[in-house]
């Protein structure tokens, strides 16, 4: 509902601006509104400030396990990873798409609560929760290579080739060098000029990172260079809440396959994993 105008009525002395200006002023109104219909491809255009939005479509349904509580997801040389947490039933995994089914599994300290997870080069890393520590991992042995630490709490994990990118449940990015696991640089996003916080399990496609947000039902595409959010994911209609046994059952979960070009979401304790596309909405 809008608000009404508070805007008082012109008093009788005001002069009136020309018709031409009124005029001018009008066809530069009207060119603004053409220029913020056009489409700029799927991703929008960087020149388009507003967020875009986009609905999530289901293309495919795969079964996933309704136990794993699911805070990481990464899909890399053909292979689905996921990362599971809850104290004493956190994990890493290798998982069959097709079936559900889990392939390999290591089960990490029972006193560590297991955060998000993501491939690099040929290891797999996790973070925990509160514990400032991660674990790297050999990829096809899921054998320990070592541990790292890091300060303040850790959320989602992915990487643009050169960092690794962290999130921490506020609206602060970090990015580490990959070899020290030191912070190199720190993005804020935000959207509108407000900050967007819970930023959660992270994936990194096609040159900009998609972040969940706790308890939220959309995905926020961000810009890695400005933290700016330049659209927003619609996964409401995906899995509802109303279908979901808990509150704690929320969204979690983003697989990109850059070579298929195939996105996967999924959530804590859901019994499918979903191959989506995104239609852009007007």
């Amino acid at each position: 509902m809008g608000k009404k105008s508070t805007t008082p009525d012109r008093p009788s002395g005001t002069p009136r601006r020309s018709v031409a200006f009124a005029t001018k002023t009008r066809w530069v109104l009207l060119g603004a509104v053409v220029l913020g219909l056009i489409g700029f491809g799927v991703w929008g255009s960087a020149r388009d400030t507003r967020p875009q939005i986009y609905l999530a479509q289901v293309v495919n349904e795969y079964p996933h396990d309704a136990q794993a509580y699911t805070q990481g997801l990464v899909f890399v040389d053909g292979q689905l990873y996921e990362g599971t947490g809850k104290k004493g039933q956190s994990t890493v995994r290798r998982v069959d798409l097709q079936t559900g089914r889990v392939e390999q599994q290591v089960s990490i300290d029972g006193r560590l609560f297991g955060e998000g997870i993501t491939a690099w080069e040929d290891s797999l890393v996790q973070l925990t929760w509160q514990a400032n520590v991660g674990m790297v991992y050999d990829r096809k042995t899921f054998e320990q290579r070592r541990k790292f630490r890091y300060s303040g709490e850790g959320w989602g994990i992915t990487h643009d080739g050169r960092h690794l990118i962290v999130s921490d449940g506020t609206s602060t990015l970090r990015f580490l060098d990959p070899e020290t696991y030191k912070v190199v640089r720190r993005i804020t996003v935000r959207s509108g000029g407000r900050r967007v916080r819970h930023l959660n399990e992270l994936e990194f496609v096609e040159g900009e990172v998609l972040a969940n947000v706790w308890y939220k039902d959309y995905i926020v595409r961000i810009s890695p260079t400005s933290g700016e959010v330049t659209g927003y994911l619609d996964l409401s209609r995906v899995w509802p809440p109303s279908r979901r046994p808990n509150r704690e059952a929320v969204l979690n979960g983003i697989a990109y396959d850059a070579v298929g070009k195939r996105l996967f979401v999924t959530g804590k304790n859901w019994p499918r994993l979903y191959e989506i596309r995104l239609v852009r909405q007007p």
